[in-house]
């Protein structure tokens, strides 16, 4: 799936070739906003990049686990292991992800995960753009819910997702990594 956004912005799931880019904006991500991801920005920084390209390679393809991008650059001849090949050059950063994955205990639904998008990049529709990505995928692999949870106190992230169609389902869950903190669920059909 690739959808335009502006000239030379689009959103695509993620290629091998994409991994260095992406570790980028993982840590850019932890950086910004440290308590919306599971884990650190010293964890993150530490993780070699053969683990970076390895989680980048499972998410590139299958029904499990899928991983979306706002890429600044054009897809113009990029290969599995080079963007350069008249596309993005390694000064290109992407500028927002999305995940969606699918846990054992709701196998109807997927899981949007790790949402995050630079902040000179917000209010343009790049949230809606890779949340999108994530709903196609998602029913394009039979699951037609999604679902998210964002920690209370993250209102402007409650209202883009509600502008986004989704809905507090009135369930609270412990945040996994932070303890007394808590997280909302939310959901929408794909």
């Amino acid at each position: 799936m690739t959808s335009t956004l502006a000239p030379a912005l689009t959103v695509h799931r993620v290629t091998p070739g994409d991994a260095a880019r992406m570790r980028a904006l993982r840590l850019e991500m932890l950086a910004d906003s440290p308590l919306a991801f599971l884990e650190t920005l010293a964890q993150a920084a530490a993780r070699p990049h053969a683990d970076y390209r390895r989680r980048i390679v499972q998410a590139s393809s299958g029904v499990q686990l899928a991983q979306f991008v706002a890429d600044p650059a054009p897809r113009r001849g990029a290969g599995p292991d080079d963007r350069t090949g008249g596309g993005a050059g390694p000064g290109d950063r992407l500028i927002g992800h999305a995940g969606g994955t699918v846990l054992p205990e709701d196998p109807a639904a997927t899981v949007v995960f790790a949402v995050y998008v630079t902040p000179a990049h917000r209010g343009r529709g790049v949230l809606a753009s890779l949340v999108e990505a994530v709903a196609e995928w998602s029913l394009s692999v039979g699951r037609r819910e999604l679902m998210l949870e964002v920690v209370i106190g993250n209102d402007r992230a409650v209202r883009a997702y509600e502008r986004l169609g989704f809905e507090d389902t009135g369930v609270r869950v412990p945040h996994p990594v932070v303890p007394g903190l808590q997280e909302l669920q939310m959901r929408r059909r794909a």
